[in-house]
């Protein structure tokens, strides 16, 4: 695990965060927050469960992060990703990325997000008022899904 990334059961700290990117060559610190919202594909949420596989998903974000400072020179990034039992308007998750100038920061953060998204193995089971769900699960025994997209508004 990297000092810079976590994934974390606690409320995330944005402000930790920007000051882990921070540093006197950083013109620029962009910030991204994925918080819980009340509906998801038309449905009521009340609350999400994120699980993790924790070893797996702490090694992948430290390398996201490697990776996205390797790729972009200058570039300082942290990510930090909660898990457990979230209500709404609970930040899920938060990155932070700093660079000599903005356009450099807001492509880091843009893409460490993407990465964590499309790589982390988080799962998120949503509750609503028919029960809870899982998101983005597809039951290969029968060929098609079960659960609604994956909740972030894409």
């Amino acid at each position: 695990m990297s000092p810079r990334t976590a994934i974390v059961t606690r409320p995330i700290a944005l402000d930790a965060l920007v000051a882990a990117v921070s540093h006197p060559g950083a013109g620029a610190v962009a910030t991204f927050l994925g918080t819980v919202r009340d509906t998801n594909a038309g449905l009521t949420v009340t609350l999400l469960e994120y699980h993790v596989y924790e070893r797996l998903a702490e090694a992948e974000l430290a390398s996201i992060a490697h990776q996205v400072e390797a790729e972009l020179p200058g570039v300082r990034v942290a990510c930090e990703h909660r898990v457990g039992t979230l209500v709404v308007g609970d930040v899920a998750v938060a990155c932070a990325a700093s660079a000599p100038h903005r356009g450099e920061a807001f492509a880091a953060c843009r893409e460490l997000i993407d990465r964590v998204k499309a790589r982390v193995p988080i799962w998120k089971r949503e509750h609503g008022p028919d029960g809870p769900y899982w998101v983005g699960w597809h039951d290969a025994r029968c060929g098609h899904g079960h659960g609604h997209g994956d909740g972030d508004g894409d």
